[in-house]
This record gives structure tokens, C-alpha cells and sequence, in this order.
């Protein structure tokens, strides 16, 4: 039997998962922004959840699951947005600027 490490290690030329994470945000920044801000409306409306008054438990889970879907499709739209600009607008202008 093997030893257990107690941690799943990659096998040889593969990245770990912290260096496949990091390529990854570095290709798209918007993607962890969007993790983050859907984490951070679902932690405020769990906090809230004292203070909901005579709201009923699944209108408050409905609207907290709304806000949190906001910001990952905003996030995903500045993202969409901003590869459009990169690969379309900015590359015409260098285009334009290299004739």
C-alpha cells in the first residue's frame, strides 16, 4: 500500500491546483471578481437574515440568490466586454497604426 501524504499531489508535469488558479485568473482577472462578489452578497444576506422581519424564509433566499447571481452575470458581461474591446477595437487600432 502507499503512503498517504494526506494531500492529492499532481502527477509529474501537470500544475498544481494554486498554479492552474492563478493562470487561470491571470487570463481572465473578471472570473474571481465575480466568485467574490457573489460570496459577498450570500454572506451579507446570511448575516441579514436576523433582520428579514415578516419576510417569509424563501422570499429571502430567492432575492439573496438574485443578488448573488447579478454580480456573477455583471462580471461575466465586463468580462465579455472588455475581451471584445481587447481583441476588436484595440487590435483595429494597431492594425490601422502599423499601414
Amino acid at each position: 500500500m502507499s503512503a498517504n501524504k494526506g494531500w492529492w499531489v499532481p502527477p509529474e508535469g501537470e500544475d498544481s491546483v494554486s498554479e492552474k488558479f492563478l493562470r487561470k485568473t491571470r487570463e481572465s482577472p473578471l472570473v474571481p471578481i465575480g466568485l467574490g462578489g457573489c460570496l459577498m452578497v450570500a454572506a451579507y444576506r446570511i448575516y441579514r437574515l436576523k433582520a428579514r422581519g415578516s419576510t417569509k424564509m424563501s422570499i429571502h433566499l430567492i432575492h439573496t440568490r438574485v443578488a448573488a447571481q447579478a454580480c456573477a452575470v455583471g462580471a461575466i458581461m465586463l468580462g465579455a466586454v472588455y475581451t471584445m474591446y481587447r481583441d476588436y477595437i484595440k487590435r483595429t487600432a494597431q492594425d490601422a497604426g502599423e499601414k
